[in-house]
């Protein structure tokens, strides 16, 4: 039986701090945390769930959500308002974008204090889904130092920082991208894809042991599929993110605690 790695289950017990630690901001220092969502007037149902998702997740915590649902050519000048906005601390850009050609116009428009998403050029926080992948394995015991490392796919959102973030850090990675075919892969301890190619890791490709992150989604037929195909879930020594609830939950919890750490450092210079 592959075992999980569940992000839903580890995003409970962050859950439980965050709370605590907005509770606190709120009664000790009255700062209101506030999220700012930038998103596509003409947004997919696929990504309007996910916004509700943040939402639920938000007010669970008692932090405060902005919904600016706007034509994309607006968004720039919306972004701009509340980067001057006292009240808004964080500021997010719901991907993907009716246009992605003006993706990084439009993230890099974030003031980069604000950018809890962590996807503009001069962000200081780490993209939120990279971290989300970093704190995943760690919560489940993953040692990376040990680990000989392969990271399929250099796309803005996961590829590119967590090659990044890990690349800094000094361990063993392996980076696959369109220039780099696929190859000797059962070399590799931990796998992580997010090319958005349905089933392009099969399980003749993973060795036993090994630990798969599949970060990658792409629509088929109305549903969502992964990087990674269902053979691999039928490997008995496998540790791996399930269909639904590993890496997409950490990934707004993470935003979160960006949010929550700017304003804590709000409340230590008041």
């Amino acid at each position: 039986m592959t075992r999980e790695l569940n992000g839903r289950e580890l995003q409970q017990f962050i859950k439980v701090r965050q709370l605590r630690q907005v509770r606190n901001l709120r009664q000790e220092h009255g700062i209101a945390p506030k999220l700012l969502i930038v998103m596509s007037k003409t947004a997919s149902d696929v990504i309007a769930a996910y916004v509700r998702m943040k939402q639920r997740y938000a007010r669970d915590i008692l932090i405060d959500v902005e919904i600016a649902a706007v034509e994309q050519s607006d968004m720039i000048s919306i972004v701009q308002q509340a980067n001057d906005d006292a009240s808004i601390q964080g500021i997010i850009v719901q991907l993907p974008l009716d246009d992605p050609v003006g993706t990084s116009e439009i993230c890099n428009a974030i003031a980069p204090e604000k950018d809890v998403d962590g996807l503009g050029e001069h962000a200081i926080f780490p993209s939120a889904t990279a971290q989300a992948i970093d704190w995943l394995l760690a919560g489940y015991g993953v040692d990376l130092a040990s680990k000989v490392i392969a990271i399929v796919g250099r796309g803005k959102l996961v590829g590119a920082p967590l090659a990044k973030l890990w690349g800094e850090r000094g361990l063993n990675i392996t980076v696959f991208d369109d220039q780099t075919p696929l190859c000797d892969m059962q070399r590799f301890d931990v796998i992580v894809t997010a090319t958005g190619v349905p089933r392009l890791i099969t399980s003749d490709m993973v060795k036993s042991g090994a630990v798969v992150v599949d970060a990658g989604t792409a629509s088929e037929h109305g549903k969502l599929i992964g990087d990674v195909d269902d053979s691999v879930r039928a490997m008995p020594h496998v540790t791996m993110t399930p269909k639904k609830g590993g890496v997409g939950p950490l990934t707004y919890t993470v935003l979160f605690d960006h949010l929550i750490e700017i304003c804590l450092k709000r409340a230590d210079k008041l």
